[in-house]
């Protein structure tokens, strides 16, 4: 899958025949010594914490982006929880009111950052 220098094309393809192999689950270029090694620690099935299969390839990016138990920070209260519990969460910080440092007046939680801009 590379350019080769036309001079040098048939001594590379017989190299590549007697050396490489092509992945059958992603189709790239291993060497057939490493092939075994490449099959256990690429295309594994694993289960995740949160129960879901996948190829162990894929996992640390499931983990980070889309697993529902991935551990977020709460954007009121600076918290760490899964993912799957922020929303909830989120409702019930967000609802807790602070006393403004300007009029006095108790804000909730989710409206500190504009309530600045309304506060006289």
């Amino acid at each position: 899958k590379k350019d080769i220098p036309a001079v040098n094309f048939i001594i590379h393809e017989i190299h590549c025949r007697r050396n490489i192999e092509i992945c059958p689950y992603c189709s790239d270029s291993i060497p057939k010594s490493e092939m075994k090694n490449h099959i256990e620690s690429e295309h594994v099935q694993v289960t995740c914490k949160c129960r879901m299969k996948m190829e162990n390839s894929l996992l640390k990016d499931h983990e980070a982006s889309s697993c529902p138990l991935r551990p977020v920070l709460c954007q009121f209260c600076d918290i760490q929880l899964a993912f799957n519990k922020l929303q909830e969460h989120e409702l019930y910080c967000g609802a807790r009111t602070e006393p403004c440092g300007r009029c006095g007046r108790n804000v909730l939680v989710r409206e500190l950052k504009e309530h600045p801009r309304l506060c006289g």
